[in-house]
């Protein structure tokens, strides 16, 4: 597990530098983040689970983000009418193919995460779509911001959040809890590996998004969001993480 270790300081290490570059750079190092949280995921999946867990989780969130961002740029179901800039590299169906990375690198340490808190696999399913899809609350702000995509016409928004319509982070909860509800019923959940590494990772991007996004970004609603939103998981995880060492 020293490896898992090794791979969260390097995603904190390019997190960190993220707000202090700009333009190419700065999506240059989105993508690294992206790729880094991945490997971390899908490692940790494997180590703690078997090669089989890791790639049902491959299967069912990178094939399944695959699917919903393709279906969702083509109709605008569930997500709303949005389209992608070239600013992310590579694209397949109109959909840059770090995209479907990202539904993975934080699915799985929330549905890890949702385990902590409850034992009932349909409440785990629930708990971990709500902590995936709250990461949202952080992550279209902040990429909408910079020009990796944006809705043709937004309408009902949350308050200080004008660019991004309800109906996004609506399809985000119907999306991850369907990916976290499969996870659930495919992954036979004796991890034989230390679960810290995706709690940390969960935590740290609560944390890190928070501050990000109300210091460095001058984003300080999509903050407050983010930090209610995200802040329902995270903020439980936290306090029964402490018991448990007490």
């Amino acid at each position: 597990m020293r490896g898992l270790w090794a791979l969260l300081g390097a995603l904190v290490l390019i997190e960190i530098a993220y707000p202090l570059v700009h333009g190419g750079t700065r999506a240059a190092l989105t993508v690294a983040t992206v790729v880094t949280g991945y490997v971390l995921s899908v490692a940790h999946a494997w180590l703690s689970r078997g090669p089989r867990a890791a790639g049902v989780l491959v299967a069912v969130t990178t094939g399944g983000g695959f699917a919903v961002e393709a279906l969702g740029r083509a109709t605008g179901f569930p997500f709303g009418d949005y389209d992608y800039t070239g600013s992310l590299g590579p694209r397949l169906l109109g959909v840059p193919l770090v995209i479907p990375l990202a539904w993975t690198w934080m699915a799985w340490p929330a549905w890890v995460a949702a385990a902590r808190l409850t034992a009932r696999p349909w409440a785990r399913a629930g708990v971990a779509g709500l902590g995936l899809a709250a990461w949202d609350l952080f992550l279209d702000p902040q990429m909408v911001a910079e020009g990796h995509w944006h809705w043709d016409s937004p309408g009902a928004a949350l308050p200080g959040v004008p660019d991004i319509p309800l109906t996004n982070y609506l399809g985000w909860l119907l999306v991850a809890t369907v990916l976290a509800a499969a996870l659930t019923v495919v992954v036979q959940d004796r991890p034989a590996g230390d679960d810290r590494p995706m709690y940390a990772l969960y935590l740290w991007t609560y944390g890190s998004s928070v501050l990000a996004h109300a210091v460095f970004l001058g984003m300080p609603a999509s903050a407050a969001w983010g930090a209610l939103g995200m802040g329902l998981v995270a903020v439980p995880l936290a306090v029964t993480l402490w018991r448990s060492r007490s």
